[in-house]
C-alpha cells in the first residue's frame, strides 16, 4: 500500500524556509489575529501558498508551531536555569527563584504575553489551540520539577501531598501577576518582579515545608491544570 502521508520537506533550504514561514505567520497572526489569511502570510515570509502548505498542513497546523517555536524559545531560559540550578545547588530555594526569573524572563515577553492573549481569544472556537498552548508552556518544566519535589518529600524536607497543584500554586505566586496586569496593558517594574518571585518562593516554601508545619489536608490529586 503506498503511504499517502504528508511528509513535509527537509534539509537546510528546508529549515530556514520554515523558520521564515513561523516567524512571519507570528507577526501576522499578532497584527491581524486568527482570521488572518495564508495568502498574506506567504507575503510575509516571501514564499508561495503551495510551500506553506508543503510545510503545514494547515493553518491550524502552522499556528501550533508558532506557538510551539515561540514557548521553546520563550522558556529555554527557565529549563537551562532549573537544569543548572539543580546541577550546582541543593538550595531548593535557590532553585526555585532561579526558575522562577526564567519563567518571568521569557514568559513576560510583550510578544508571548501578545500570544497568550491570542491564544485566549481564540480558544473558545479552537480548544486546540488552548491544548497547544498548555502543553509547549511551563508544563515543560513541571516534570522536572515533580521528581525534585518528590525527592525532597521522601528526604522529609517537604510535605507536598499534591504535587499537581503545588505547582499551580507556584505559578500563581511568581508568573500568573504578569499574565494579569498584561490583559489591562500593564507591566510589572523590575523591583515588583523581583519582590513577587522572592516572597513567593518564601511563601510556597513555608507553607510546604515539613519542618513548619504539617502536612497540608486535602491530600486528593488535582484535576487542575495552569
Amino acid at each position: 500500500m503506498t503511504d499517502t502521508r504528508r511528509r513535509p520537506p527537509t534539509g537546510e533550504r528546508a529549515d530556514l524556509k520554515r523558520r521564515a514561514i513561523v516567524e512571519a505567520a507570528r507577526e501576522v497572526f499578532l497584527a491581524r489575529g486568527f482570521e488572518a489569511g495564508i495568502d498574506v502570510i506567504a507575503q510575509r515570509a516571501d514564499v508561495s501558498k503551495v510551500t506553506i502548505y508543503n510545510h503545514f498542513g494547515s493553518k491550524n497546523e502552522l499556528f501550533h508551531a508558532v506557538i510551539h517555536d515561540a514557548l521553546k524559545e520563550a522558556l529555554q531560559q527557565s529549563t537551562s536555569a532549573l537544569e543548572k540550578s539543580l546541577a550546582e545547588s541543593e538550595d531548593i530555594r535557590e532553585i526555585l527563584v532561579r526558575t522562577a526569573r526564567g519563567w518571568v524572563a521569557g514568559m513576560a515577553q510583550p510578544q508571548v504575553l501578545a500570544l497568550r492573549a491570542l491564544v485566549a481569544s481564540e480558544a473558545q472556537r479552537f480548544p486546540e489551540l488552548g491544548q497547544a498552548w498548555k502543553a509547549n508552556g511551563p508544563d515543560l518544566t513541571s516534570a522536572i520539577l515533580t521528581t525534585e519535589f518528590r525527592k525532597r518529600i521522601e528526604a522529609g524536607e517537604l510535605a507536598i501531598p499534591d504535587i499537581e497543584l503545588a505547582l499551580i500554586q507556584l505559578y500563581a505566586l511568581v508568573l500568573y501577576p504578569h499574565f494579569t496586569h498584561a490583559a489591562y496593558g500593564e507591566q510589572i517594574g523590575e523591583e515588583r518582579t523581583h519582590d513577587l518571585i522572592s516572597r513567593g518562593v518564601d511563601m510556597f516554601l513555608v507553607y510546604y515545608s515539613a519542618g513548619e508545619r504539617s502536612a497540608p489536608p486535602g491530600g486528593g490529586t488535582s484535576s487542575a491544570s495552569p
